[in-house]
Protein backbone atom coordinates (compact mmCIF):
# COMPACT_ATOMS: atom_id res chain seq x y z
CA UNK A 1 0.00 0.00 0.00
CA UNK A 2 1.12 3.57 -0.97
CA UNK A 3 0.68 5.19 2.53
CA UNK A 4 0.80 8.70 1.17
CA UNK A 5 -1.83 8.32 -1.38
CA UNK A 6 -4.67 6.56 1.16
CA UNK A 7 -3.26 10.09 3.35
CA UNK A 8 -4.58 12.25 0.02
CA UNK A 9 -7.95 9.86 -0.42
CA UNK A 10 -8.69 10.43 3.70
CA UNK A 11 -8.38 14.12 3.21
CA UNK A 12 -10.28 14.59 0.87
CA UNK A 13 -12.93 12.37 1.81
CA UNK A 14 -12.81 14.19 4.94
CA UNK A 15 -13.94 17.51 3.04
CA UNK A 16 -15.90 15.96 0.75
CA UNK A 17 -17.93 14.35 4.33
CA UNK A 18 -18.29 17.86 5.57
CA UNK A 19 -16.58 16.87 8.89
CA UNK A 20 -14.42 18.57 10.68
CA UNK A 21 -11.11 16.65 12.13
CA UNK A 22 -11.55 17.04 15.56
CA UNK A 23 -15.38 14.96 15.45
CA UNK A 24 -13.15 12.24 13.46
CA UNK A 25 -10.33 12.38 15.62
CA UNK A 26 -12.90 12.26 18.43
CA UNK A 27 -14.85 8.69 17.18
CA UNK A 28 -11.67 7.12 16.28
CA UNK A 29 -10.60 7.65 19.80
CA UNK A 30 -6.88 9.42 18.31
CA UNK A 31 -5.77 13.14 18.76
CA UNK A 32 -6.33 15.54 15.98
CA UNK A 33 -2.47 15.64 15.18
CA UNK A 34 -2.41 11.87 14.77
CA UNK A 35 -5.57 11.95 11.94
CA UNK A 36 -3.46 14.36 10.12
CA UNK A 37 -0.30 12.77 10.41
CA UNK A 38 -2.61 9.85 8.74
CA UNK A 39 -3.37 12.64 6.11
CA UNK A 40 0.46 13.66 5.50
CA UNK A 41 1.06 9.26 4.44
CA UNK A 42 1.75 7.75 8.64
CA UNK A 43 1.55 3.95 8.32
CA UNK A 44 -1.93 3.54 8.89
CA UNK A 45 -3.84 0.15 10.19
CA UNK A 46 -6.36 -2.16 7.80
CA UNK A 47 -8.52 -2.09 10.72
CA UNK A 48 -8.43 2.34 11.09
CA UNK A 49 -8.87 2.24 7.17
CA UNK A 50 -12.21 -0.04 7.27
CA UNK A 51 -13.51 2.78 10.49
CA UNK A 52 -12.51 5.54 8.47
CA UNK A 53 -14.27 4.07 5.56
CA UNK A 54 -17.47 3.60 7.49
CA UNK A 55 -17.39 6.96 8.89
CA UNK A 56 -16.77 8.70 5.83
CA UNK A 57 -19.94 7.08 3.93
CA UNK A 58 -17.18 5.38 1.40
CA UNK A 59 -16.06 1.85 0.76
CA UNK A 60 -12.54 1.16 2.02
CA UNK A 61 -11.12 0.52 -1.73
CA UNK A 62 -12.48 4.24 -2.49
CA UNK A 63 -9.63 4.92 0.81
CA UNK A 64 -7.38 2.92 -0.99
CA UNK A 65 -7.44 4.73 -4.18
CA UNK A 66 -8.90 1.94 -6.05
CA UNK A 67 -12.23 2.47 -8.48
CA UNK A 68 -13.78 5.85 -9.00
CA UNK A 69 -13.77 8.81 -6.55
CA UNK A 70 -16.94 10.93 -6.46
CA UNK A 71 -17.02 14.24 -5.02
CA UNK A 72 -20.13 16.60 -4.86
CA UNK A 73 -18.34 19.34 -2.63
CA UNK A 74 -16.43 21.35 -4.64
CA UNK A 75 -14.08 22.18 -2.06
CA UNK A 76 -12.99 17.90 -1.90
CA UNK A 77 -13.09 18.02 -5.61
CA UNK A 78 -10.40 20.62 -5.82
CA UNK A 79 -8.14 19.31 -3.19
CA UNK A 80 -8.35 16.17 -4.68
CA UNK A 81 -7.52 17.83 -8.57
CA UNK A 82 -4.85 19.81 -6.90
CA UNK A 83 -3.10 16.42 -5.64
CA UNK A 84 -3.54 15.03 -8.67
CA UNK A 85 -1.62 17.88 -10.84
CA UNK A 86 1.29 17.33 -8.47
CA UNK A 87 2.34 14.72 -10.43
CA UNK A 88 1.31 15.28 -13.66
CA UNK A 89 3.26 15.95 -16.82
CA UNK A 90 0.66 16.50 -19.13
CA UNK A 91 -3.12 17.75 -18.87
CA UNK A 92 -5.64 18.03 -21.34
CA UNK A 93 -9.17 19.80 -21.03
CA UNK A 94 -12.24 19.09 -23.28
CA UNK A 95 -15.05 21.32 -23.08
CA UNK A 96 -16.04 24.45 -21.15
CA UNK A 97 -15.19 27.98 -21.66
CA UNK A 98 -12.46 28.77 -19.34
CA UNK A 99 -9.39 26.65 -18.64
CA UNK A 100 -7.54 27.75 -15.44
CA UNK A 101 -3.99 26.87 -16.29
CA UNK A 102 -3.90 29.66 -19.03
CA UNK A 103 -6.42 31.80 -17.23
CA UNK A 104 -4.95 35.50 -17.49
CA UNK A 105 -3.37 37.14 -14.80
CA UNK A 106 -5.74 38.97 -13.22
CA UNK A 107 -8.03 36.04 -13.51
CA UNK A 108 -7.15 34.66 -9.35
CA UNK A 109 -7.70 38.30 -8.12
CA UNK A 110 -11.44 39.09 -9.71
CA UNK A 111 -12.47 35.31 -8.63
CA UNK A 112 -11.34 36.62 -4.99
CA UNK A 113 -13.47 39.54 -5.35
CA UNK A 114 -16.41 37.68 -6.58
CA UNK A 115 -16.73 34.84 -4.47
CA UNK A 116 -16.25 36.66 -1.53
CA UNK A 117 -19.01 39.54 -2.32
CA UNK A 118 -21.37 36.45 -3.13
CA UNK A 119 -20.80 34.87 -0.01
CA UNK A 120 -21.45 37.69 2.12
CA UNK A 121 -24.90 37.41 0.42
CA UNK A 122 -25.46 34.17 1.54
CA UNK A 123 -28.09 32.61 3.94
CA UNK A 124 -24.98 31.10 6.26
CA UNK A 125 -22.45 33.75 5.38
CA UNK A 126 -19.50 32.38 7.34
CA UNK A 127 -19.84 29.21 5.81
CA UNK A 128 -20.29 30.43 2.79
CA UNK A 129 -16.90 32.49 3.07
CA UNK A 130 -15.11 29.51 4.62
CA UNK A 131 -15.65 27.57 2.01
CA UNK A 132 -14.92 30.00 -0.84
CA UNK A 133 -11.48 30.41 1.03
CA UNK A 134 -10.98 26.96 1.00
CA UNK A 135 -11.13 27.01 -3.01
CA UNK A 136 -9.04 30.21 -2.92
CA UNK A 137 -6.26 28.42 -1.43
CA UNK A 138 -6.71 25.63 -3.76
CA UNK A 139 -6.12 27.28 -6.34
CA UNK A 140 -3.23 29.40 -5.29
CA UNK A 141 -1.71 26.01 -4.61
CA UNK A 142 -2.30 24.25 -7.98
CA UNK A 143 -1.14 27.67 -9.50
CA UNK A 144 2.29 27.45 -7.92
CA UNK A 145 2.33 23.83 -9.07
CA UNK A 146 1.66 24.72 -12.73
CA UNK A 147 4.21 27.33 -12.60
CA UNK A 148 6.80 24.69 -10.92
CA UNK A 149 5.72 21.71 -12.84
CA UNK A 150 5.16 23.57 -15.95
CA UNK A 151 3.00 20.45 -17.80
CA UNK A 152 2.31 20.28 -21.31
CA UNK A 153 -1.25 21.64 -21.82
CA UNK A 154 -4.15 21.20 -23.98
CA UNK A 155 -7.20 22.46 -23.87
CA UNK A 156 -10.47 22.39 -26.18
CA UNK A 157 -12.95 24.67 -25.45
CA UNK A 158 -16.36 25.18 -26.38
CA UNK A 159 -17.79 28.19 -28.69
CA UNK A 160 -21.40 28.04 -27.13
CA UNK A 161 -19.77 27.88 -23.73
CA UNK A 162 -17.69 30.83 -24.80
CA UNK A 163 -20.79 33.11 -25.90
CA UNK A 164 -22.38 32.66 -22.58
CA UNK A 165 -19.70 33.57 -20.91
CA UNK A 166 -19.56 36.75 -23.02
CA UNK A 167 -23.33 37.08 -22.26
CA UNK A 168 -23.08 36.46 -18.48
CA UNK A 169 -19.57 36.94 -17.40
CA UNK A 170 -17.41 35.12 -14.88
CA UNK A 171 -19.35 33.50 -11.96
CA UNK A 172 -22.46 33.96 -13.76
CA UNK A 173 -25.78 33.17 -11.37
CA UNK A 174 -23.97 34.64 -8.63
CA UNK A 175 -25.68 37.22 -6.32
CA UNK A 176 -23.34 40.24 -7.53
CA UNK A 177 -24.03 43.96 -7.50
CA UNK A 178 -24.33 45.66 -10.50
CA UNK A 179 -21.17 46.72 -10.61
CA UNK A 180 -19.42 43.71 -10.26
CA UNK A 181 -21.57 41.85 -12.12
CA UNK A 182 -20.50 44.76 -15.08
CA UNK A 183 -16.79 43.65 -14.35
CA UNK A 184 -17.39 39.82 -14.34
CA UNK A 185 -18.69 40.53 -17.70
CA UNK A 186 -15.49 42.68 -18.75
CA UNK A 187 -14.03 40.03 -17.12
CA UNK A 188 -15.13 37.58 -19.65
CA UNK A 189 -14.07 39.58 -22.45
CA UNK A 190 -10.52 39.53 -20.93
CA UNK A 191 -10.54 35.81 -20.49
CA UNK A 192 -11.81 35.33 -24.63
CA UNK A 193 -8.86 38.50 -25.83
CA UNK A 194 -6.13 36.27 -23.92
CA UNK A 195 -7.18 33.32 -25.17
CA UNK A 196 -7.00 34.28 -28.77
CA UNK A 197 -3.65 35.84 -28.09
CA UNK A 198 -2.51 32.91 -26.82
CA UNK A 199 -3.32 31.15 -29.73
CA UNK A 200 -1.62 33.73 -31.81
CA UNK A 201 1.67 33.36 -29.59
CA UNK A 202 1.54 29.71 -29.53
CA UNK A 203 3.88 29.52 -25.78
CA UNK A 204 5.87 26.00 -25.99
CA UNK A 205 3.55 23.24 -24.52
CA UNK A 206 0.00 25.14 -25.29
CA UNK A 207 -2.14 24.26 -27.88
CA UNK A 208 -5.61 25.49 -27.44
CA UNK A 209 -8.60 24.82 -30.20
CA UNK A 210 -12.10 26.01 -30.08
CA UNK A 211 -15.17 23.43 -30.88
CA UNK A 212 -18.22 23.95 -32.51
CA UNK A 213 -21.32 22.38 -32.14
CA UNK A 214 -22.50 19.67 -30.99
CA UNK A 215 -20.45 21.40 -27.52
CA UNK A 216 -19.66 18.68 -24.91
CA UNK A 217 -22.24 18.03 -22.61
CA UNK A 218 -20.16 18.47 -19.46
CA UNK A 219 -15.72 19.10 -19.14
CA UNK A 220 -13.65 16.25 -18.65
CA UNK A 221 -9.61 16.33 -18.11
CA UNK A 222 -7.04 13.57 -18.50
CA UNK A 223 -3.97 14.01 -16.20
CA UNK A 224 -0.81 12.30 -16.98
CA UNK A 225 1.86 11.18 -15.05
CA UNK A 226 4.92 9.18 -15.51
CA UNK A 227 3.28 5.90 -13.83
CA UNK A 228 -0.36 6.41 -13.79
CA UNK A 229 -3.04 8.71 -15.74
CA UNK A 230 -6.43 10.17 -14.46
CA UNK A 231 -9.56 11.00 -16.30
CA UNK A 232 -12.07 13.72 -14.58
CA UNK A 233 -15.56 14.20 -15.34
CA UNK A 234 -16.11 17.50 -13.86
CA UNK A 235 -19.87 19.35 -13.62
CA UNK A 236 -17.87 22.64 -12.00
CA UNK A 237 -16.38 25.04 -14.23
CA UNK A 238 -13.42 26.74 -12.68
CA UNK A 239 -15.66 29.69 -11.54
CA UNK A 240 -18.06 28.32 -9.73
CA UNK A 241 -18.69 29.36 -6.32
CA UNK A 242 -18.75 26.48 -4.03
CA UNK A 243 -21.49 27.34 -2.03
CA UNK A 244 -23.65 27.33 -5.71
CA UNK A 245 -22.41 24.58 -7.74
CA UNK A 246 -24.02 21.51 -7.42
CA UNK A 247 -22.96 18.37 -9.47
CA UNK A 248 -21.23 15.41 -8.87
CA UNK A 249 -17.23 15.20 -10.17
CA UNK A 250 -16.00 11.38 -10.56
CA UNK A 251 -12.26 10.70 -10.45
CA UNK A 252 -10.48 7.68 -12.16
CA UNK A 253 -7.39 5.69 -12.86
CA UNK A 254 -9.16 3.06 -14.82
CA UNK A 255 -7.23 2.70 -18.07
CA UNK A 256 -10.53 1.20 -19.60
CA UNK A 257 -11.98 5.47 -18.75
CA UNK A 258 -8.74 6.85 -19.88
CA UNK A 259 -8.65 5.39 -22.89
CA UNK A 260 -11.53 6.25 -24.26
CA UNK A 261 -11.92 9.82 -23.04
CA UNK A 262 -8.52 9.88 -25.04
CA UNK A 263 -10.30 8.92 -28.21
CA UNK A 264 -12.98 11.35 -27.87
CA UNK A 265 -10.00 13.87 -27.22
CA UNK A 266 -8.37 12.99 -30.51
CA UNK A 267 -11.39 13.50 -32.58
CA UNK A 268 -12.83 16.49 -31.23
CA UNK A 269 -9.30 18.38 -32.00
CA UNK A 270 -9.25 16.56 -35.31
CA UNK A 271 -12.62 19.05 -36.19
CA UNK A 272 -11.53 21.72 -34.20
CA UNK A 273 -10.92 25.14 -34.95
CA UNK A 274 -7.12 25.84 -34.53
CA UNK A 275 -4.47 28.38 -34.66
CA UNK A 276 -5.35 31.79 -36.72
CA UNK A 277 -8.87 30.35 -37.24
CA UNK A 278 -9.58 30.00 -34.07
CA UNK A 279 -7.96 33.19 -32.90
CA UNK A 280 -10.28 35.24 -35.35
CA UNK A 281 -13.29 33.43 -34.36
CA UNK A 282 -13.00 34.40 -30.88
CA UNK A 283 -12.45 37.60 -31.61
CA UNK A 284 -15.72 37.50 -34.07
CA UNK A 285 -17.83 36.35 -30.42
CA UNK A 286 -16.02 39.01 -28.40
CA UNK A 287 -17.26 41.67 -30.94
CA UNK A 288 -20.99 39.64 -31.40
CA UNK A 289 -21.42 40.23 -27.66
CA UNK A 290 -19.99 43.60 -27.30
CA UNK A 291 -20.36 45.80 -30.22
CA UNK A 292 -17.92 48.53 -30.43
Amino acid sequence: MRFDEIGQQLRTYRLESGLKADEIAARLGISRAALYRYEKGEVIKLDTVRRLAEMLKVSPLALLGIGVDYFSRINAFLERQRQIEEDADSQVQLGGALCFPVASDGFDQLLRRLWLEAASLAPDRAAARSLAEQCLTSLAQRRLILAQRRPSITTLLSEPAIRRLLADGIGAGLPLSERSRAEARAAAVTEAENLASKIEQAPLGVQIGLLQEPEPSNQSMIYRARDRAHVIANPFPVDTHPSWGLGIAAITAAEDAVGIHQRVVEACWKNARKGMAAAQRLRILIAEAHPA
